[in-house]
């Protein structure tokens, strides 16, 4: 069998990189050449147990460098594309959406373009073989309601600057099909949660601030619910996408495990006190004593849940992790692994809270550590 190789964009991201590694550990045959920016969220530390390895190629670089990524595509005979290359914290498109708008959408255009150019050069076999598949999120759907689900026919009512630049983007792809037939692939995914995040979502955040002993923010009420999707079972999803997913198609990938914020980080905690006790004679008080509400984020949405059942028909897929056992092995990776968190941090961000439209109070503001 010829050997495949796919472009990851963001690959040293916390999705990307975990698809790099997982890719390949379980295809003997394919061969990875990862594109990264290599911003704050960005880290090669990620991809170290791959380093020398022949079958993946690291570029520094931006997918909006449509000159870089032709030549990249060409270079290495590129079978299929994996766009992970996003701007992606809410918190930080409301203080900055200009980065936001210019990763998300004017890079997706280029990346397209660029695509386009490669698959036209191609011979027939090879152009109908080729796959662009883009990974995208539910929050481009909006905010449900206590009850229902999103699809893959959901309308799209973005509410932040995140999910609005994703929006576009989604709607580039679709055009991009319909208008050039490139054969590409939409997914829309849940809360990914798992090893290799970084801290300014939720649950990494909260386990580092536990160990520490700093306060753990939850927004508002903590009533907000997400569906939470462990990032090996994305993954696995998005390997089934490139071998079965048909062009033109959306596929929504979800966990099928809602809970609220405030249940979620209840739980870290619950965890946190079993697997990281005090020592004897210490009396410490119990994780949950740390959380604290503050103002909400503005336009929070109320929830978020996805119905992956097309996925589940048309892929053979579904999640093989429970939140219980997704959550239990993500906070072992965390309490195992202090000095990648330590590294990935240092100097660039250190907990503070993002996207206030207003200096925070005092409550609001990091403990120093």
């Amino acid at each position: 069998m010829p050997q495949e190789t796919l472009l990851v964009t963001g690959g040293a991201g916390f999705i990307g990189s975990n698809f790099v590694l997982s890719t390949l550990q379980s295809r003997a045959d394919r061969r990875i050449v990862n594109l990264d920016k290599l911003t704050y969220a960005g880290n090669v530390k990620s991809l170290d147990s791959v380093k020398g390895d022949p079958r993946h190629v690291f570029v520094q670089g931006d997918i909006a460098d449509r000159a870089l990524v032709k030549a990249i595509l060409g270079e290495h005979r590129v079978t299929a594309v994996v766009n992970f290359a996003a701007e992606s914290h809410v918190d930080r498109s409301i203080s900055g959406p200009g980065a936001f708008v210019q990763t998300n959408v004017v890079g997706a255009f280029e990346l397209l373009e660029a695509c386009r150019a490669h698959a036209a050069g191609l011979p027939p076999e090879r152009a109908s073989a080729f796959r662009f598949v883009h990974v995208s999120t539910d929050e481009v759907f909006g905010s449900l309601g206590p009850t229902g689900h999103f699809t893959e026919t959901s309308a799209y009512r973005p509410n932040s600057p995140y999910a609005a630049s994703k929006a576009a983007a989604d709607h580039l792809v679709r055009a991009y099909f319909k208008t050039y037939a490139l054969p590409t692939i939409t997914t829309n995914c849940s809360n990914n949660y798992g090893p290799r995040q970084f801290p300014e979502k939720l649950i990494p955040l909260m386990i580092l601030n536990a160990l520490e002993g700093r306060p753990l923010p939850v927004y508002g009420s903590g009533r907000n619910v997400r569906d939470w999707l462990y990032v090996e079972d994305h993954c696995e999803a998005l390997r089934l996408v490139l071998e079965r997913g048909q062009p033109g198609e959306t596929y929504a990938i979800g966990g099928r495990h809602e809970m609220s914020n405030i249940a979620l980080v209840e739980t870290l905690c619950d965890l946190l006190q079993e697997l990281v006790p005090p020592p004897p004679g210490v009396a410490t008080p119990a994780y949950r004593n740390l959380i604290r509400f503050v103002a909400d984020r503005p336009g929070h949405d109320e929830r978020y849940a996805i119905d992956p059942s097309k996925a589940e028909r048309e892929l053979g897929w579904s999640p093989r992790h429970t939140l219980a056992a997704g959550l239990r092995k993500t906070l072992r990776w965390y309490l195992d692994n202090r000095a990648w968190c330590d590294g990935i941090t240092q100097g660039v961000y250190r907990r503070e809270r993002l996207g206030l439209l207003e200096h925070p109070s005092v409550e609001q503001r990091p403990t120093e550590p």
